[in-house]
């Protein structure tokens, strides 16, 4: 099997595409102590028919549980016991396993994680255990109304499609996914056109080429799998209340927003940090410092493939749940109708950038940075690129930005709260 090399120049990262669409990409970073490798497949809770909801997070779950040459614990062992970690994540339209370690325990990484991820064994009694530890997962999740308030948020934000289910499915899912289920949703979606093996640190892009093409024929040959598109029918602000006995009021405002392919999201990453993401934002300025309101408030985009969202979030007492969305709403308001200062860009633009040179210091980011921008983009972008992109965002473009998205028709509030009804919150959601 032949590759085909694409590198770009004076970059720190080159990707390889085998002849069978496995896709192997490296930032290499010679003067580092460590590696991390992982495996990124382009699916997620998106792909997920409603009968088997959860199905992708239960299958990263029984990938930890044994292969037919080690069980759990030798899984665990094998990294752990050189000093490294194994870990996995599954979101919306992507899941990666991943681990890190010294870049001369590489081997022993490939070796794991192509194990699990080519021979795990999905033996009957790991996936009733794992079936009973992911409904313990759910309650917890449950439990916690900080976590809970985001779920609701999804399901009314994206009502009756998959964005709007949880990524771990229900209880009455996770009975119904059978091992039948599990692998054959395993064989047809977790492919080699959709996968991407990506390590980053003291290695060589050249050595995992040839790694991984030896092992290539191993993996799933099929059609990349397809997710609905989103249906976007809002017209009017729509409100989601859970009434449990707590001691304050978690919320969580959601703001339908932008795909990942749109050019305003860079515009909406600095509006984002003038409104919410750290201490010297608008929300925390006024909520918080001036109002005393909330202990903790924040902002925070998603993308997508084809929508976005930004969703500000806060504790508060009961009592001031009208008084802290009068605050939030009229903050939005002053976003469309005044352009920020000068002042307020440099240090909104000069925060992010910051954020993102310091995020990329260590080879866990910078593989996570290659292996989201390829699955996502088809490309590595370079962060001198996004740099740049997020330089040349204006005043203007981020009013702009704000008067497209921070509109009545597009806000959604949950809450997880003591009120049993929502009368006069309605009201309130008015830009």
């Amino acid at each position: 099997m032949l590759p085909s090399i694409v590198t770009a120049a004076k970059s720190m990262y080159h990707v390889t595409r085998l002849a069978n669409g496995l896709t192997i990409a490296t930032a290499e970073m010679p003067h580092m102590a460590s590696v991390s490798l992982g495996i990124w497949v382009g699916v997620g809770g998106r792909y997920e028919p409603a009968e088997i909801s959860g199905i992708s997070h239960f299958i990263e779950h029984l990938l930890f549980k044994g292969t037919k040459r080690r069980n759990a614990e030798q899984i665990s062992q094998s990294v752990e016991g050189i000093g490294g970690y194994l870990n996995a994540w599954t979101s919306e339209e992507n899941t990666c396993f991943y681990s890190k370690a010294r870049y001369d325990c590489f081997d022993e990484l490939l070796d794991v994680l192509s194990d699990m991820f080519l021979n795990s064994t999905f033996h009957p009694l790991e996936i009733e255990k794992e079936r009973l530890v992911i409904k313990e997962e759910l309650a917890m999740y449950r439990d916690q109304p900080q976590q809970y308030v985001q779920e609701l948020l999804n399901e009314t934000m994206w009502p009756k499609q998959p964005l709007g289910r949880t990524l771990t499915g229900s209880e009455e899912t996770i009975d119904t996914i059978t091992r039948k289920h599990l692998l054959e949703y395993f064989c047809q979606h977790y492919i080699s056109p959709c996968t991407l093996i990506v390590a980053a640190g003291n290695l060589r892009h050249e050595t995992l080429v040839t790694k991984i093409t030896k092992m290539a024929r191993h993996f799933h040959i099929g059609p990349r799998p397809q997710f609905p598109a989103v249906i976007e029918k809002q017209s009017v602000p729509l409100i989601r209340l859970h009434t449990k006995r707590t001691e304050q009021t978690q919320i969580a405002l959601g703001i339908r927003t932008c795909s990942r392919h749109d050019d305003r999201r860079y515009a909406l990453r600095l509006l984002n940090c003038v409104l919410g993401e750290n201490m010297s934002s608008r929300l925390f300025q006024t909520v918080r410092e001036e109002n005393g309101l909330a202990y903790s408030i924040y902002s925070s985009p998603s993308y997508f493939a084809d929508t976005g969202d930004l969703v500000i979030s806060a504790g508060v007492e009961t009592t001031k749940i009208s008084k802290s969305l009068k605050l939030i709403v009229q903050e939005l308001r002053k976003l469309t109708e005044k352009t920020i200062s000068a002042g307020e860009l440099r240090r909104a633009r000069d925060y992010v950038i910051g954020q993102l040179d310091m995020s990329l210091e260590s080879t866990e980011p910078q593989m996570m940075w290659a292996g989201e921008h390829l699955i996502s983009y088809g490309r590595i972008l370079q962060p001198g690129e996004v740099r740049n992109r997020i330089s040349e965002v204006t005043a203007a473009q981020i009013r702009n930005a704000a008067r497209g998205f921070f509109r009545t028709e597009r806000l959604n509030l949950a809450l997880v709260s003591p009120l049993k009804k929502t009368d006069g919150l309605h009201k309130l959601l008015t830009i």
